[in-house]
């Protein structure tokens, strides 16, 4: 019938675009930048985290300061140096909130998180075997013994909710009242939950990152900082698109982005590319 036809001829649509996707240069260029800016941003922060056990007196302590403006200012250089490759997510909750947010297809999503993921543990594989205290726990994410699972996972909702509505305002091309740098922004959005939620949680904010670590020292209470950061990213995404900044999108529109990728996202044909959620002011 004309229906069933129909709806073949979208499958077979919608199949070649996730196809044209995958063959593109430019996709896989997008991932390997996640897997190297992960990778990077994992050794720079953790290295941060757990550095100050080397200080010298009989009982160190961990200057949360320190930690938050390396975890910012981290993500803030490998926001700059990457931004205009993959649109630099280095992080499930906020690939997942630019998910929803229907800013990227289901496949480069998936394809993200799991550079992501991968880039957290080879990082935290090369601190394991450099970092001279064998005592170390690889600056793994816990919950204060005063903190329960319901009162970490609410913190891990709020400080990933902050983070992935400044990243979806700040990367706003509808915008036109931006200046400064995103990457800055978005870094400090990152420090700022780590000043609020160090002494709590450790400060997730981001699964990949607790990933890594979790996969030497173990995953006690892992799930917390899995489910508070994605239902955060996810939240953070529907208050912005549908609540504060609605986007005019029908609702075949999102499930086309969803299942196809956005077709202004790259010229997949050709040598220039345009990435849609890039870490910089339009």
């Amino acid at each position: 019938s004309a229906f069933f036809s129909q709806t073949s001829q979208t499958r077979l649509k919608k199949g070649r675009k996730m196809a044209r996707e995958y063959q593109s240069k430019l996709f896989w260029r997008a991932v390997v930048a996640e897997f190297v800016a992960m990778t990077v941003f994992v050794f720079v922060s953790i290295s941060s985290a757990v550095g100050f056990k080397m200080s010298s007196g009989s009982n160190p302590q961990q200057d949360n300061v320190k930690v938050s403006l390396a975890f910012g200012l981290a993500i803030a250089t490998m926001a700059q140096s990457v931004g205009h490759i993959s649109g630099a997510h280095l992080n499930p909750a906020v690939t997942l909130g630019l998910l929803v947010s229907s800013q990227l297809s289901l496949f480069r999503a998936a394809m993200y998180i799991t550079s992501q993921m991968l880039g957290s543990v080879v990082s935290a594989s090369i601190l394991h075997g450099v970092i001279p205290d064998r005592n170390h726990t690889l600056g793994q994410n816990q919950l204060d013994e005063n903190v329960t699972v319901g009162q970490g996972m609410i913190i891990e909702i709020f400080i990933t909710f902050q983070l992935v509505l400044c990243v979806l305002a700040t990367t706003d091309k509808r915008r036109k009242d931006l200046s400064g740098s995103a990457p800055l922004a978005i870094g400090l959005s990152v420090a700022l939950g780590h000043l609020c939620a160090i002494d709590y949680t450790g400060c997730g904010m981001n699964p990949a990152r607790s990933f890594g670590p979790a996969v030497f020292i173990g995953f006690e209470n892992h799930w917390v900082y899995w489910i508070g950061p994605v239902i955060g990213g996810i939240a953070a995404s529907f208050f912005y698109d549908f609540i504060l900044f609605p986007r005019n999108y029908s609702i075949s529109e999102r499930l086309k982005a969803f299942t196809g990728g956005n077709v202004e996202e790259y010229d997949l044909d050709g040598e220039e590319a345009t990435t849609r959620v890039e870490m910089k002011p339009k």
